[in-house]
């Protein structure tokens, strides 16, 4: 039987982040591959635009999907897309891999660009979000109907198995590692972990502590305002930078961490693959109750998770020192168990299996 073509338009690695996480996943995905043929259009470098645009225009397939974009040059490229799609009588998909849209249309777009966004999202086949509490996005845009919730999930490779998780626990060293995986923007936080560090050397408490660090700075400043305040309150012992990880490295870092923090407020966040990676190797998650993440990890079960505008520093350093190696360990399983039964690699794959299937055949 012939395969239905799908048509993948977004940003694939390079760089990796977490949408080009997500559609690299889909797009290597074996179980995808034998049932659609998949075209990729790359549309990271702006510049190809109109070369991209051409090359929309003149591919054939089933189902267009398209990863949208935050921002407000972002939305009309994306615009110009959704309508030439519109205009040639193409099924569209869009993919939301996010939290701020509908913060940019009711607050950053002009009428104009509203009512032009209004015309374009009524005419797609269906657009996903990553969790429930991220419906709300679509409200009034889209038919209700038409959207579909696809949590991210854990890629294989970044998974501990069972036996893996039972060794962590059972051999658990006398400092405990507190990882924070995410690129050095301040909004994530990485400031808060930076304060805790220094709170646990001025104030040691029952259990000793390590910090590791590892991501990308895209700003000279931000990495000079880290490595100083390392350097200016002696926190060398306690810090260490591990640049920007992948593959071996990566895994390592989960798998010796029993920790993980982001205590994020950036404004364009949905749901942080990394968040799942942690919880997937049995990390307890220290976090906000930001965007998509509270649709994952509940505050005392899956970890601390606590309000934006609060203390995060003294919060977290309290929770910790509050947990008993027994409690760790609770925690630790609770995470993992929620992962195995949500958020694996083939759950997301079936979930967009289902979504792609369900629009080509337009029932």
């Amino acid at each position: 039987m012939l395969k239905k073509r799908i048509c993948l338009i977004g940003q694939f690695p390079p760089p990796i982040h977490g949408l080009s996480k997500a559609l690299d996943t889909l797009y290597k995905s074996e179980f995808l591959n034998q049932n659609y043929d998949f075209v990729k259009i790359d549309i990271t470098n702006n510049r190809r635009f109109i070369t991209n645009y051409r090359l929309i225009s003149r591919t054939h397939a089933d189902l267009f999907y398209l990863t949208i974009s935050q921002s407000i040059g972002g939305n009309f490229r994306d615009l110009l897309i959704m309508n030439l799609l519109k205009k040639q009588g193409k099924k569209c998909l869009v993919h939301l891999h996010g939290g701020y849209f509908r913060k940019l249309y009711d607050e950053e777009m002009t009428g104009f660009q509203r009512k032009l966004n209004d015309h374009a999202l009524k005419s797609i086949a269906g657009a996903i979000v990553l969790g429930d509490s991220l419906k709300y996005i679509f409200r009034g845009l889209v038919e209700e109907d038409k959207v579909f919730v696809i949590p991210n999930c854990v890629d294989d490779e970044y998974l501990l198995s069972e036996e893996e998780l039972e060794a962590k626990l059972e051999n658990q060293s006398n400092i405990y590692h507190i990882l924070y995986l995410s690129n050095f923007i301040k909004s994530k936080g990485y400031d808060v972990a930076l304060g805790m560090a220094k709170g646990f050397k001025d104030i040691p408490g029952t259990r000793r502590f390590h910090f590791d660090f590892a991501g990308r700075f895209y700003e000279d400043e931000e990495r000079s305002v880290f490595e100083d305040y390392v350097k200016d309150n002696s926190l060398d012992d306690m810090v260490t930078y591990h640049g920007i990880v992948s593959g071996d490295a990566k895994r390592n870092l989960l798998k010796n961490s029993s920790f993980f923090i982001l205590p994020t407020e950036y404004p364009r966040e949905g749901q942080p693959i990394s968040i799942l990676e942690a919880m997937g190797n049995g990390l307890v998650v220290l976090t906000t109750k930001h965007a998509g993440i509270p649709d994952v990890v509940s505050d005392g079960i899956n970890g601390c998770v606590v309000d934006c505008d609060k203390d995060k520093v003294r919060i977290y350093i309290d929770y910790l020192n509050s947990l008993s190696n027994e409690q760790i360990a609770e925690i630790s399983k609770n995470n993992y168990k929620k992962i195995k039964e949500h958020y694996l690699e083939n759950t997301y794959i079936s979930n967009l299996d289902r979504c792609f299937s369900l629009l080509i055949k337009g029932e």
